[in-house]
C-alpha cells in the first residue's frame, strides 16, 4: 500500500510540475496566439501545423524543456534499481510500472501540447514500437523452433568458437536473429559450469551488437543509412574496426573463460555415448530467410504511403509487418510443441521486452525530439560540440547506449551532411559523404552499432538475451552492474583503442 501511495504522489507531482504553464509559457503558440486547431486527436497534425510564418513544420524539440526527460530517467532507474531493492514486486508488476512511467509522460505531454503530443505518441507507437516488437516476436518465435541436439560441452575453445560464429552471422541475419538462434545452444553447452554470467555478457557484446556492423541487415541504424542512400556494401569499410574490437573482446573472453574453467576444476561431464551434433527444425531456416527477405524488401520497394490514425507509413512497411506475423505463425504451426519444449522455449522473455519497451519508447519521446532539434533544442550544447570524427564516434555511441540508436544515427548523419554539404540535396550529398568524408560516416556507423552493447537497452536483443539467460538459471548482473562491472571495464577500453587507431 505504501508503494502504491508513493507512486500516486510521484505521478501527481510530475503531472503538475512537468509541462506546467510555467514550462509551456515559452511555447511559440502561447506567445503568438496561433495555436493550431486540431479537429480530432487522430488527425495528421504533422501535415498542417506550421509556425507563424508558415515556413515549416513545428519542431516540438525546439520548445521542450530538458526536464521533459524525467519520465525516461525514471523508467531507466526503475529497470536498474527495483529488481535489486524490490525484486518480488518488480517481477510481478513490471508491466504496471512501465505503464505508470508511460502515463507520466503521455498525460502531461498531451495536456500541454494537445494534438501535437497525440501525434508524436501515435507516431512512435505505430512507426517504431509496433514494427520493433513484431520483428522481435517473429525472430524469437522462429529461432525457438530450431534445436541443436547432440553432445556439446562448453570449454573455453568451444565457447569462443560459438561466440565467433554468432558474431559472423549477425551481419547477415541481424543481431537479433543471430542472438536468438545461438543463445539457447550456448547456455545448454555450459549448463554444468558454475561461472556463466561473463559468458552471456560477452555474447551480448559480440553477437547481439558488434557483429552486426557489416551490412544494413545487421543493425537498424545501418539499415536506416541504407534507406537514405548509403550503398549496401559500403559498411564493409568498417570491417577493420569490427575485426579489431571483436579480436580484443574474444581474446579477453578466452582468457577469462580459461581462468574460471581451471579455477572451477571443471571437467566435461560424462554424458555416456557422445551423440553427433545435428539441427532439428531446420525448416525454420526457411522462415528465418523469409524474415530477412521481408526486411530487405521494405527497404528496396517504394509503394507509396498510407495514413493510419494520422501517421504516415510506407505501404511496404505494413506489408513487411504482415509477412513477419505470417512467418511467425507459420513457424508455430510447422514446429511440434515437443520440440519447443525440448528447446526450453517460453513466451516470458518476449512478454517482458514488450511490456518494458513500450514504457521506454513512450518516455524517450522528448529525448528523441530534443536530439532531432539539433542546435535549436536543449541538446544544442552537445550537437554543437560534435566536429571531429572522434566526437561523432563517441557522442553517437554514448547516446546510442541508452536511446534508440536508429534516430541517433540519423541525427548525426544529417549533422554531418549539413556540416559538409549544406545546400545540396541528400541524393547528391550522401555519395560525397561516403567518399570525401568517409571517416565521419565510419565514426557514426561504428559508434551507433558498437555502443549498443554498453547497456541492456542499447540494442533490442540485449534484454532478450538477458531474459532468456535468467530464465535458464544464469545469474545476470543488474542494469548498473552490467555497466560498471563489464561495459566500463571491457568495452570502453576497447573503444578507446579503436578510437586511437581509426579516429
Amino acid at each position: 500500500m505504501k508503494l502504491d501511495r508513493l507512486a500516486v504522489l510521484i505521478f501527481i507531482f510530475i503531472f503538475f510540475v512537468f509541462f506546467t504553464p510555467a514550462a509551456a509559457k515559452d511555447h511559440p503558440y502561447e506567445k503568438n496566439n496561433d495555436k493550431p486547431e486540431v479537429s480530432h486527436p487522430f488527425e495528421d497534425v504533422s501535415d498542417h501545423v506550421q509556425d507563424k510564418g508558415g515556413q515549416g513544420h513545428v519542431n516540438l524539440g525546439e520548445t521542450l524543456p530538458l526536464y521533459s526527460c524525467i519520465p525516461f530517467a525514471g523508467m531507466l532507474l526503475s529497470i536498474a534499481l527495483l529488481p535489486l531493492i524490490a525484486g518480488n514486486i518488480w517481477h510481478h508488476h513490471f508491466g504496471k510500472i512501465s505503464a505508470f512511467w508511460a502515463a507520466s509522460l503521455a498525460l502531461p505531454f498531451i495536456n500541454a501540447y494537445k494534438g501535437l503530443a497525440v501525434y508524436e505518441i501515435l507516431h512512435i507507437f505505430l512507426a517504431d514500437y509496433v514494427p520493433f516488437i513484431i520483428l522481435l516476436w517473429a525472430l524469437f518465435t522462429v529461432s525457438g523452433g530450431i534445436l541443436l541436439r547432440g553432445t556439446l560441452r562448453g570449454t573455453p575453445i568451444v565457447n569462443t568458437g560459438i561466440i565467433l560464429i554468432g558474431t559472423i552471422l549477425a551481419s547477415w541475419m541481424g543481431t537479433t536473429g543471430a542472438a536468438m538462434l545461438m543463445i539457447r545452444p550456448f547456455l545448454r553447452a555450459n549448463d554444468y559450469r558454475k561461472n556463466k554470467t561473463f559468458m552471456v555478457v560477452f555474447f551480448i557484446f559480440l553477437v547481439a551488437n558488434i557483429g552486426g556492423a557489416l551490412t544494413p541487415l545487421g543493425d537498424p541504424p545501418l539499415f536506416l543509412g541504407f534507406l537514405h542512400g548509403v550503398s549496401f556494401f559500403w559498411t564493409f569499410k568498417i570491417l577493420p574496426h569490427m575485426i579489431l574490437a571483436s579480436i580484443i573482446l574474444l581474446i579477453i573472453y578466452f582468457v577469462i573463460d580459461t581462468y574460471y574453467y581451471k579455477k572451477e576444476g571443471a571437467s566435461t561431464p560424462d554424458d555416456g555415448e557422445k551423440k553427433p551434433l545435428r539441427l532439428v527444425g531446420t525448416y525454420n531456416f526457411i522462415f528465418l530467410g523469409g524474415i530477412v527477405g521481408s526486411v530487405l524488401m521494405s527497404g528496396i520497394l517504394d509503394l507509396g504511403e498510407v495514413s493510419t490514425l494520422g501517421v504516415h507509413r510506407a505501404i511496404q512497411d505494413w506489408i513487411r509487418d504482415g509477412l513477419l506475423i505470417a512467418l511467425g505463425i507459420g513457424s508455430l504451426l510447422a514446429t511440434p510443441t515437443v520440440l519447443r519444449e525440448e528447446n526450453e522455449f517460453s513466451w516470458f522473455p518476449i512478454i517482458e521486452v514488450a511490456y518494458l519497451f513500450i514504457g521506454i519508447f513512450i518516455t524517450m519521446i522528448p529525448c528523441l525530439l530534443l536530439l532531432k532539434a539539433g542546435p535549436n533544442g536543449e541538446f544544442a550544447f552537445l550537437i554543437n560540440a560534435v566536429k571531429k570524427p572522434v566526437h561523432y564516434f563517441w557522442v553517437t555511441g554514448m547516446l546510442s547506449a541508452f536511446l534508440d540508436n536508429a534516430p541517433t544515427y540519423l541525427t548525426f548523419f544529417n549533422t554531418a551532411l549539413g556540416s559538409f554539404y549544406s545546400g545540396l540535396t541528400e541524393s547528391a550529398a550522401v555519395p560525397l559523404l561516403m567518399t570525401e568524408n568517409a571517416i565521419y560516416l565510419k565514426a557514426i556507423s561504428s559508434g551507433a552499432v558498437f555502443f549498443g552493447a554498453c547497456s541492456y537497452i542499447g540494442n533490442a536483443p540485449n534484454f532478450m538475451v538477458r531474459s532468456i539467460a535468467t530464465e535458464a538459471g544464469t545469474q545476470m548482473p543488474s542494469f548498473f552492474g552490467y555497466i560498471l562491472k563489464y561495459s566500463l571495464i571491457f568495452l570502453i577500453p576497447t573503444f578507446v583503442i579503436v578510437t586511437f587507431i581509426f579516429f
